[in-house]
């Protein structure tokens, strides 16, 4: 190689290196913040905001509202990062999350926790500052929930799944709350659905993963009563429960007719979905347990946007 050649070659090795290190910090930095989790947690926020704006008469697409969804989703990466901090140990001894950034110890924890607070603290304010105080409050207070009770709870009790279903169920409030700035009985509604939907979503998560959370000492219901009978009749009953609460929109004057067909069948097939895992009388550790536990949480990931959506259709249309 000529020595005319060679600082093209050098310039070249250093652009590749730069390249490779800024896609792994983002790709952290994505993983820390849980961009999945996230943005389900800003499209729920984004049904209630939408209702709410129908409900006003204001504008449904705005600045505001993008200015609120993405507060809302600061709050959220911002808790999940420092959820990984709280839980980098647990984390490395589980398979399913031991490559996350701060277990794997490609970041540090005092980093991880600087970037999630700051996010955190500053969707809260931004929130308050944009729409209003009670929900600025409601945020904060969610992620506190989230971090400093479901959290360390996991180790605790079982007891944790439903206590963690209520900062999980908060998003459509506070999509509610940015618009209309108070609690209202709509509100509570999406609240209500959101609650009961993730007890089937996340007790087949527990179901396929309960070796690596029985690793890690986390105390799921399915670790803690190996047979699975316990999950499966809580998964079957707040199926169940989750037709009649789905119709509350309905009930309550925001969705139509429309909404309540699509809303029974959306429910009834998920309730199908339980109870196949529910029939099939197989432990939590039993292989073939596992398709069935999968598709229920398949058929979980999809029926909650599904059902949004289907509102919102409905209160846009009137139908």
């Amino acid at each position: 190689m000529s020595t005319a050649t060679q600082p093209i070659v050098d310039a070249s090795r250093q652009y590749e290196s730069l390249t490779r290190r800024a896609h792994a910090f983002l790709s952290d930095h994505t993983q820390l913040m849980k961009i999945r989790v996230t943005t389900l947690v800003v499209a729920s926020a984004w049904c209630g905001y939408f209702l709410a704006a129908h409900k006003s008469g204001t504008p449904s697409f705005s600045w505001p509202a993008w200015y609120a969804m993405a507060a809302i989703g600061l709050v959220s990466a911002g808790a999940a990062a420092l959820n990984q901090v709280i839980e980098r140990e647990t984390d490395a001894r589980m398979l399913r999350t031991q490559a996350r950034p701060v277990a794997a110890e490609r970041l540090s924890s005092a980093h991880a926790a600087g970037f999630g607070l700051a996010l955190l603290l500053g969707g809260s304010i931004a929130l308050w500052l944009m729409t209003n105080f009670l929900t600025g409050l409601l945020a904060l207070t969610t992620a506190a929930a989230y971090l400093l009770v479901y959290t360390p709870l996991k180790q605790v009790s079982t007891i944790c799944t439903f206590v963690g279903a209520f900062p999980g169920a908060m998003p459509p409030l506070l999509g509610w709350t940015a618009l209309r700035g108070r609690l209202e009985w709509e509100a509570l509604a999406l609240f209500a659905i959101v609650f009961f939907w993730q007890f089937p979503h996340f007790f087949s998560i527990a179901w396929l993963y309960s070796e690596d959370y029985e690793r890690a000492a986390i105390r799921m219901l399915p670790v803690v009563e190996k047979d699975g009978r316990s999950t499966a009749r809580n998964i079957m009953w707040y199926s169940t429960a989750l037709i009649p609460v789905s119709l509350l929109p309905a009930l309550l004057g925001t969705a139509g007719a429309g909404y309540v067909v699509g809303a029974i069948l959306l429910s009834l097939a998920y309730l199908w979905f339980g109870w196949r895992l529910a029939k099939s009388g197989l432990a939590p550790a039993a292989p073939l347990s596992k398709r069935p536990a999968r598709q229920l949480l398949q058929a979980s990931v999809l029926y909650l946007p599904l059902l949004f959506a289907l509102l919102m259709l409905s209160a846009e249309f009137h139908v």
